[in-house]
């Protein structure tokens, strides 16, 4: 990246970088910083969301609900879970193959 229009100047015995509209470049917002820093990333609920998303599509994909909940709430990947019923396997057969 090529830096344009800045140009060096001294201020309280360091060197800082000058932006293009005079903002220095080398300082951070500490408000902000604490703002960004304190976001959660990963909420209580986002298990629950997951499971609500996989018991979905496996819904879609015709398992019956008491099957789709067993596999939604496994670390069965979804992809093999579906795969097998759109190959003509029996939701049955495919959740006794996958868990």
């Amino acid at each position: 990246m090529r830096l344009r229009s800045r140009r060096l100047r001294e201020s309280c015995g360091r060197n800082w970088l000058i932006g293009p509209r005079g903002k220095s470049a080398g300082t951070a917002n500490p408000a902000r910083m604490a703002e960004t820093t304190e976001a959660p990333l990963w909420h209580e609920n986002e298990p629950a969301k997951v499971e609500s998303w996989r018991l979905h599509i496996l819904l879609e994909a015709g398992y019956p609900v008491h099957l789709a909940e067993r596999i939604a709430v496994s670390e069965v990947d979804l992809h093999d879970a579906v795969q097998l019923l759109t190959r003509g396997c029996d939701p049955v057969t495919a959740t006794e193959i996958l868990l």
